[in-house]
Formats: C-alpha cells, structure tokens, sequence
C-alpha cells in the first residue's frame, strides 16, 4: 500500500490541542494499531502529551485499547458513516459504477481532491483481478494517480500550481517528477477530456480516469477511474465506457438535486 510519512520533528509541532490530537490521529493513516512510545516517535509530540491526550481519546470513543496498543475508535465509524457528501457521492455513482465493473471486468474507484491529495471514497474491486494498493479512505498525492490529475486538470490552475510548489517525488516507477511534464500532462487531459495513468501510484498498475462535474459547477465533485493491471487492461475500450458513465452521471444528478445539495460545499 502508498503510505505517505507522519514522522514529524518536535520543533514542528502544532501548538493548539486541536492540532495536536490531528498529529496523533494523522499517524494512523500508515499503522492500524501503535503503542503510544510508537505514536509520540512518529509524530515528534512529547510522550506525556501523547499519554494525556489518547487516554481523553479513548475516553470518547476515537481510540480505542487492542491490548497494549491503540487503534482508531468506533466513534470514527459512526461519524463517517454520516458524512454527507460521501454518502451522497456514493449514491449518485455507485450504480454507474458497479455498470463499469460488470463491463471492462477492472476495479472502479472514485476520490476526490483534498489539498495535494486524492482521498479514496469507494472502491468497487474487480472479482477476478488481484487486489489493488488502494483502500476507501486511502491518501495519495494527487499528481501520481489518474484520478488526481482528472480533478486537478480540470480545477482552477492554481489548486495545480499549489500541488506543484509542494513538491513532486516519486511514488510509483514512472511519477511524473517534473513540473513541465505535469503541466503538458494536465493540458493533455482538459484537450481529451480524460486522463491517463501508467505505474504513477504504484507498480503494475494503469488507469483511465475522468472527471465529475455537475450542471452549475465548475471545478469536478469527483473522479472516476478504471483501474488494472499493465498489459490487461484495454485503455480505449475503457475509455469509452467511462466517458458514456461520466456523461450518464450529470443526467442523474439533475434527477436528484435534494440529495446532492452538499457535493460542492
């Protein structure tokens, strides 16, 4: 799995108690379970601070005791199960989504863009393709993968200018490093209207991926893309279906305007 590094220097640690317990929770994006010595080496907190704020954690249900370690909580469970425009994007895709699996026979993702990253919001795996290195709620810089440079080649340039400053390292065996290359990338995409991805997130693997976008929206909701394994997948017939999905999609919007009221807030 693309993990991304929550180890932090202490002399960079938030100040407020808010931004201190996002450190601590941000850690467990790479290990479902760590001790708190563990925790405060990789956030660079304090370990009393880290003792003293996963004990209020537990306490309220964000964490939880698996033996001597911790782990994330029921209480993130619930809460996300209520997050609205997840949900709401599952609704209006999953069903064009499970057509694209039936169809190419790949796994179908959809993300969407936060800050330099794409977050996965649901993975529909194919049933005969060995899994993939994604999971729903996984992080991945957004120039890396199909979907990212769907969302950001469709964006307002400067959200595409903000991830480039960030930096570009590598990920996967052929990430695109350069900003020029990205750039010409990102262009590619808007001319085509899709985009294309080969052994950028990890290797092995290739996509086609396209953007959401709503009727009186400018900037996508999401990304779909189609994803499979190098030499299996067939990038045009891939492409085609998900174009006709994409396309199906602001039709299906205009259906249900009460369910999609907080897709673009």
């Amino acid at each position: 799995m693309l993990v991304r590094s929550t180890e932090r220097h202490e002399a960079f640690a938030p100040v407020s108690v808010v931004g201190r317990i996002s450190v601590i929770l941000d850690v467990f994006a790479d290990e479902p379970r760590l001790s708190v010595s563990e925790l405060a080496r990789r956030s660079g907190l304090p370990k009393s601070t880290v003792f003293r704020m996963s004990k209020e954690l537990v306490r309220h249900g964000f964490l939880e005791h698996q033996g001597a370690d911790l782990a994330l909580g029921l209480r993130f469970f619930e809460l996300g199960t209520k997050a609205s425009r997840p949900l709401n994007l599952r609704r209006l895709t999953y069903a064009r989504m499970e057509d694209l699996r039936r169809q190419t026979g790949h796994t179908v993702h959809l993300a969407v863009l936060d800050g330099s990253d794409v977050v996965y919001v649901e993975i529909l795996r194919s049933h005969t393709a060995p899994k993939m290195p994604s999971r729903v709620g996984g992080r991945v810089p957004a120039y890396a993968t199909g979907l990212g440079k769907a969302l950001l080649a469709f964006a307002r340039p400067v959200d595409a200018e903000a991830v480039i400053a960030r930096g570009l390292r590598s990920i996967g065996p052929r990430t695109i490093v350069d900003p020029d290359t990205l750039r010409a990338e990102l262009e590619r995409t808007r001319r085509v209207g899709l985009a294309t991805e080969r052994e950028e997130s990890a290797p092995g693997v290739t996509c086609v991926a396209a953007p959401v976008t709503l009727e009186g929206t400018r900037d996508p909701v999401a990304a779909i893309s189609v994803s499979g394994w190098v030499g299996e997948l067939d990038t045009n017939t891939c492409s085609a279906l998900l174009t006709t999905a994409v396309n199906a999609l602001r039709s299906d919007a205009r259906r249900l305007p009460a369910s999609l009221r907080s897709l673009t807030s």
